[in-house]
């Protein structure tokens, strides 16, 4: 079934809305989270939070064409929240070496004003990554949204490990430069 008719389904409050999500997204929405998360119970238990949170978000979304990007970025947040909760216990090693892999680059969030310069951070990152090849941004955004290991990656794309390190920290950096130059302090 396609997106719009799957939204279609929710905005009408049809509860199969959510078994054609899981069928069409549902092994998609558990990588995201499990990679984030490395733990398939949790993942599982995201993706379940996701269609939750999807049926309280549609409408008054109406995520025609970009249903799992929509659906992507609720279960990015909501594992990351996971992984927050459970920070203290040390074991998601992952997220805490990719944040302080991006934190070198890109500025946090110190004082108000600043969170309302989120949007212009964040168009700032788009130009960057539009100057960037094909290939340079979808290891950008397999690394950075989707939590893909170095070694997924490279299998991926074909490259070696050592090419998709090099990659990554050459974007890191252009991007630190470029942040540095709109005037955002890294």
């Amino acid at each position: 079934m396609d997106d719009s008719k799957i939204v279609e389904l929710y905005l009408s409050r049809n509860e199969s809305a959510i078994s054609e999500t899981a069928q069409k997204y549902g092994l998609k929405l558990r990588r995201i989270a499990n990679n984030i998360l490395n733990n398939m119970a949790s993942a599982e238990e995201c993706e379940n939070d996701t269609y939750l949170e999807t049926w309280n978000r549609i409408p008054p979304n109406e995520p025609r064409t970009y249903l799992f990007a929509f659906l992507g970025k609720i279960t990015r947040h909501l594992a990351i929240n996971e992984c927050r909760r459970n920070a203290t216990l040390k074991r998601y090693a992952l997220f805490c070496e990719l944040t302080q892999e991006m934190e070198q680059c890109i500025p946090g969030r110190n004082d108000i004003e600043e969170a309302f310069d989120a949007d212009a951070l964040a168009q700032t990152i788009n130009d960057f990554l539009r100057t960037c090849s094909e290939d340079q941004r979808n290891i950008f955004v397999r690394r950075y949204w989707y939590f893909d290991s170095v070694a997924e990656i490279s299998q991926r794309y074909g490259y070696s490990q050592s090419k998709v390190k090099t990659v990554l920290f050459r974007m890191r950096e252009g991007l630190k430069q470029l942040l540095e130059k709109e005037g955002y302090t890294v």
